[in-house]
């Protein structure tokens, strides 16, 4: 494994593949493990939105221009807008990406809640939620994708909703999806052919690609070659593969890499993604500066060949890892 030089602010750095993500830090329970060692025992609004703004911070400092956040992710929006509202020089830079289809309905509670988001991709929920975004980024939304779509969703049939999608493309806005579960290869498929007026729809799509489940790569290397910007989410697998929790049998060849080289086993996790020649942005969820710092020294690891073969034998089959990351408590 060789090491390039550290990265700036520059454009063209290696850190301009990596984005930060907030699903972490807008609201007070995720399903990342070990988060509750993360953030404040006070998880109230003003401090996450701290949280959120110092995170920004050092993410825009160290060189990164990608932002990611979600309607649902509790008041994630909010605080990207507002951070950059008070930033100006930061939000001309930088490109914000958000999605719609999930309402948030944990009111602010982190755990012992029923249904924290409720999804639903119909065109009512779409100008609700457009009405709502737009409200808190203001003019700086740059990518807006439809959160979650799986194969039975109608954002890949409903000519309505395409209709309103378009609209907002023809705005200037770059419309997406993202996709999770067992099906995301075919999701992804079934996205690409989905046209308007003769003309592709979709022109980013986020998916989980990681270390652990690894499937949606080729469907994510054709929609790299049709053109749309691939966004790499849950590099990490909700903290499976960070270090303290790296400890199974499942990750002895992500330790053996790590102890042989002196990096993190985040940073290896997430510079396997960005090894991937299709993956444009590779998203960190880190909830404190310190992670933060530690996935980005993954733009500075350049993973052999060799070491990525050996890595391969972590993925577990599909249906495996979905069924664990819908077992994850939210807390």
């Amino acid at each position: 494994m060789a090491t390039t030089p550290t990265a700036g602010p520059a454009s063209g750095s290696p850190l301009a593949r990596f984005g930060l993500g907030t699903a972490a830090v807008g609201r007070p329970g995720y399903i990342t493990l070990g988060r509750d060692l993360d953030l404040p025992l006070e998880r109230s609004v003003e401090a996450l939105r701290a949280r959120t703004h110092a995170l920004l911070d050092a993410a825009y400092a160290a060189g990164v221009r990608y932002f990611d956040t979600a309607r649902s992710y509790g008041r994630a929006e909010e605080f990207v807008g507002g951070w950059l509202a008070a930033r100006p020089q930061a939000a001309a830079e930088v490109v914000v990406g958000s999605k719609w289809g999930y309402t948030y309905t944990a009111d602010w509670q982190a755990s012992g809640v029923p249904v924290h988001e409720v999804k639903e991709h119909s065109t009512a929920v779409f100008d609700r939620q457009i009405r709502e975004t737009r409200a808190l980024l203001g003019p700086r939304l740059d990518v807006y994708l439809v959160h979650s779509v799986t194969l039975d969703s109608p954002a890949l049939t409903d000519r309505a909703l395409h209709a309103r999608l378009a609209e907002l493309a023809a705005e200037g806005v770059r419309v997406g999806l993202s996709t999770s579960g067992p099906a995301q290869s075919e999701t992804v498929r079934a996205a690409l052919e989905v046209e308007v007026a003769g003309r592709p729809l979709f022109e980013a799509v986020q998916s989980t690609w990681n270390l652990l489940e690894p499937s949606a790569g080729p469907a994510l290397a054709e929609a790299h070659a049709a053109g749309l910007l691939v966004v790499v989410k849950e590099g990490m697998a909700n903290g499976r593969l960070a270090d303290r929790n790296a400890t199974g049998p499942d990750t002895t060849e992500l330790r053996a890499l790590a102890a042989r080289t002196g990096a993190s086993c985040d940073s290896i996790a997430l510079a396997a993604v960005a090894a991937q020649p299709w993956a444009g942005i590779v998203l960190s969820g880190a909830a404190t500066a310190a992670q933060l710092a530690s996935n980005l020294t993954a733009a500075r690891l350049d993973l052999e060949p060799a070491e990525l073969d050996r890595l391969a034998a972590l993925a577990e089959p599909a249906d495996a890892y979905w069924k664990t990351r819908a077992a994850l408590p939210w807390a």
